[in-house]
């Protein structure tokens, strides 16, 4: 239970900061930021797996955010979500 709240936790504040970094913040609620975070750590963990060969697991004990490299890492791939949802959503 406490993972999880510190999925949340930390996954809002990768999700708001990564909001911050490309300019959505003023667009995006509490809940958003939590999903975009969670997601975005999802999407790090791929790239991540990609570039260096290490295994990243994403069971709620298994992926650890809370670190600070887990934590860089979903900001990373929480950013390059917003990026592209910028690009999808500014061509309409």
């Amino acid at each position: 239970m406490c993972n999880l709240l510190a999925w949340l936790i930390l996954g809002g504040l990768a999700g708001w900061l990564a909001s911050v970094i490309t300019g959505r913040n003023q667009r995006q609620g509490c809940l958003m930021n939590i999903i975009v975070g969670v997601i975005g750590a999802f999407i790090g963990g791929v790239i991540w797996n990609l570039l260096s060969r290490q295994e990243v697991t994403f069971s709620l004990s298994g992926f650890d955010i809370s670190s600070i490299g887990g934590f860089l890492i979903a900001v990373l791939g929480a950013v390059i979500l917003l990026v592209i949802v910028n690009l999808v959503t500014r061509r309409r």
